[in-house]
C-alpha cells in the first residue's frame, strides 16, 4: 500500500488553466447535480432532515443548493437537474417541502436508498421484528451508507431515463458541504477528453490539516486507485493513518461519474465496495452491527480514475454548531446561493471555532447570540460553559472564554476581544 502516485492526482490549477471554452452550456447539459440527502440533524439537536436546517439568512442546505442550480440554468440557459438521494428517514418530510421550488428553474428528482436491517451483535440475527418501522421496530433499521447510490440509482429507473436524456455525468456531493458547487472548470476537462481516454470517476481531494487526520484518503494498491477509510484501519496503524505527512490529501466526497459507467458496472454486477462494519449502541443499550459502504470506495472499478487536488473552499461542512457559525458569520457573502470568502479576510484558511457542549443543539447555539460577531481577524475561538454574546461583538487572534460550572459570561454588547482569554463569572446587568 502506498500513498498515491502524483501523476494520478492533478493540482486543480493545472485543470483551470486550460480556461473554458464559449459552449460550455453543451458540457452542463450533459450534467446531473446529486446531494446525498439522507441524514437528520439529530446531531445537531434538530428534528427531521438536516437538509432542512437554516444555515444563512433564512436559507437551509436544500435552498442553497437550489439557488445554485437555478443560477447555472438562467446564465447559461442549461437544464441541469437536482437528484436528491433520500432515506427512509428523510424521504417524507423531503418531499413535502420540495413543492416550495415548483416555480424555479430546476427540475428536481428523488429516489430512495435502501433500508437495511441493524445486526444484533452476539446473535448476528436481524434486530427487526417485522418489515414495518414503527413501534419495537423503529431502531431496527438503517441506511446503509452512500455506497449503496449506485445499486439505488440504477434500480430506481432513474439512471436510465437521464441517459436517455443525453446526460452523461453526476456530480455528486454531501448536502451540507457548502463548498461543493459544480465546477465549470473540472467539468470541462471531464468532457473535453478523448472517447477511449475518457475519465469515468475524478475525486477532488484537498489538503490534510490537523482537524481532518480522520478523512479517507486515497492510495495505490495493485494498481489502482484506491479509498482508504480510518474505519478500515487496524489499531496499530491508526496513527500512521492520521499522518499529515505521509497521508497529505483527504476525500472531500466531491466526486464526479460517469452514468454509463455506472450502468455497465451495475448490469455485470462488478461494483466492487469494501464493507465497513460500524458498531453502535441503541438507546436500549443493545449492541448492533451495521454494514456499510461509501461512495467514493468505487472508485477502483472505474476506467481512468483520477483525483483533482481541489482549493479548501470546495470543503466547507456544516456538521456542527461551530460550524455553523462559520458560514453564518462575516467571513462569507452569500452570491447566488454560493459561500464566497469575504475579500476582507487576510488569510484563505478559516479560523478555527470550538464551542461547547451549551451550543451543541441549533436553538441553544442562536439563543447564546444576540447577533454573530464580526470574526473577519479570527484565528482561533474556543468557547466552554454557560456564555452568551451581546451584540456586535468584535473577535481577533486568539480568543478563548471559559465560565467555569455554575458561573455565567456575558460577553456585553459592542466587546471587542482580541487575543484575550476570559474566565470565570462575568454578568453585567443593565442598571
Amino acid at each position: 500500500m502506498k500513498p498515491m502516485v502524483v501523476w494520478k492526482i492533478q493540482p486543480y490549477e493545472t485543470i483551470k488553466a486550460k480556461g473554458l471554452p464559449d459552449n460550455i452550456a453543451t458540457s452542463l447539459n450533459k450534467l446531473v447535480v446529486v446531494k446525498l440527502n439522507g441524514g437528520l440533524g439529530t446531531s445537531m439537536g434538530c428534528k427531521g432532515p438536516k437538509s432542512l436546517i437554516s444555515v444563512r439568512n433564512e436559507n437551509t442546505f436544500l435552498d442553497l443548493t437550489v439557488l445554485q442550480i437555478e443560477h447555472l440554468n438562467k446564465t447559461f440557459n442549461t437544464d441541469v437537474p437536482l437528484v436528491l438521494m433520500n432515506s427512509f428517514n428523510t424521504d417524507e418530510d423531503t418531499k413535502k417541502i420540495l413543492q416550495k421550488y415548483i416555480h424555479h428553474r430546476v427540475n428536481i428528482h428523488t429516489f430512495n436508498q435502501s433500508r437495511y436491517p441493524r445486526i444484533n451483535k452476539e446473535s448476528l440475527l436481524p434486530v427487526a421484528k417485522g418489515m414495518g418501522l414503527g413501534g419495537e421496530n423503529s431502531e431496527a433499521w438503517y441506511p446503509p451508507g452512500h455506497g449503496d447510490i449506485y445499486a439505488s440509482f440504477y434500480n430506481s429507473g432513474l439512471l436510465d431515463k437521464l441517459i436517455a436524456e443525453g446526460k452523461e455525468y453526476i456530480f455528486v456531493s454531501n448536502i451540507d458541504n457548502l463548498g461543493a458547487t459544480v465546477d465549470l472548470h473540472i467539468l470541462h476537462h471531464l468532457m473535453s477528453q478523448p472517447a477511449e481516454k475518457r475519465c469515468e470517476f475524478i475525486m477532488e481531494v484537498t489538503d490534510k490539516t490537523r482537524a481532518d487526520v480522520k478523512g479517507g484518503t486515497l492510495i495505490q494498491y495493485e494498481d489502482h486507485l484506491r479509498l482508504l477509510e480510518i474505519a478500515q484501519v487496524p489499531k496499530a496503524h491508526v496513527d500512521e493513518f492520521k499522518s499529515v505527512t505521509k497521508f497529505k490529501i483527504f476525500n472531500t466526497n466531491n466526486l464526479w461519474i460517469s452514468l454509463p459507467a455506472i450502468k455497465r458496472l451495475q448490469e455485470k454486477n462488478s461494483m466492487e465496495l469494501e464493507i465497513i462494519v460500524n458498531p453502535k449502541t441503541l438507546d436500549g443499550g443493545l449492541n448492533v452491527i451495521q454494514l456499510e459502504t461509501a461512495v467514493g470506495a468505487a472508485i477502483k472499478s472505474f476506467n481512468n480514475a483520477m483525483g483533482i487536488n481541489v482549493p479548501r473552499s470546495r470543503f466547507l461542512p456544516v456538521k456542527t454548531s461551530s460550524d455553523l457559525l462559520l458560514v453564518m458569520s462575516n467571513l462569507y457573502s452569500l452570491d447566488a446561493g454560493s459561500l464566497i470568502m469575504s475579500k476582507k479576510r487576510e488569510f484563505p484558511t478559516t479560523p478555527h471555532v470550538k464551542l461547547g457542549s451549551s451550543f451543541t443543539k441549533v436553538q441553544e447555539y442562536l439563543a447564546r447570540f444576540e447577533n454573530i460577531p464580526d470574526m473577519l481577524e479570527l484565528d482561533h475561538l474556543t468557547v466552554s460553559g454557560d456564555v452568551t454574546f451581546g451584540k456586535n461583538v468584535s473577535l481577533k487572534g486568539t480568543v478563548i472564554i471559559i465560565a467555569n460550572h455554575g458561573d455565567r459570561i456575558d460577553i456585553p454588547a459592542g466587546a471587542m476581544l482580541e487575543n484575550k482569554i476570559v474566565s470565570g463569572n462575568l454578568r453585567i446587568l443593565d442598571h
